[in-house]
């Protein structure tokens, strides 16, 4: 978060190399940047193994994903709740994840956007129509909780984020862990 393309500021490339040699889980940036070009090459160096662009602050989206393939990472795709899956068809052989946000991003703690459900269907298909199943994950992020988490699964997601019913469930982590896995299961399966 750039404090430009969404309005809060978060942690950047500095905070991923101090604490990349912590751990050998992968690291993931979803870059909320108007300058994801400028930016994606110092995540890369910073440690991230995956980067999330936004399509909306992507003059050249084709191209700004085969950067970050030849920077060594995997490229990913984001879609505001305004923007149509159309936007990403032409890119979707470039990524190895989309990710439709369920709420506007910048801000934790928002209301699942439930009217992102088709949408999310429809990016399901043109993956599947793609042939590309297989390869091309579908995450969603934005208010997912136990009441939304079976929603989002059934509409095709696999991928699911949760940030604040994690965070502030009064039972602690690890009982918000269970009970979202227990929804996802649930709704996986059904």
């Amino acid at each position: 978060m750039d404090g430009q393309f969404v309005p809060n500021l978060t942690f950047g490339p500095d905070v991923i190399a101090s604490t990349r040699a912590l751990t050998k889980v992968p690291f993931e940036a979803h870059l909320m940047v108007l300058t994801p070009d400028v930016m994606a090459k110092r995540y890369v160096e910073a440690g991230c193994q995956r980067l999330i662009v936004h399509v909306e602050a992507c003059t050249h989206l084709h191209r700004t994903l085969g950067n970050i393939r030849e920077l060594g990472a995997t490229a990913a795709v984001a879609l505001n709740p305004s923007t149509p899956p159309s936007e990403i068809a032409h890119v979707l052989d470039l990524v190895d994840l989309v990710l439709v946000m369920t709420v506007n991003p910048g801000f934790g703690g928002q209301s699942y956007i439930s009217t992102m459900e088709p949408k999310i269907r429809e990016v399901r298909n043109m993956i599947r129509n793609a042939g590309l199943d297989d390869v091309v994950d579908l995450e969603v992020d934005g208010g997912i909780g136990p009441n939304t988490i079976a929603g989002a699964a059934k509409a095709g997601a696999n991928v699911l984020i949760a940030g604040s019913a994690l965070f502030k469930e009064p039972k602690g982590l690890k009982h918000a862990v269970t009970q979202l896995r227990a929804a996802a299961t649930a709704a996986f399966t059904a």
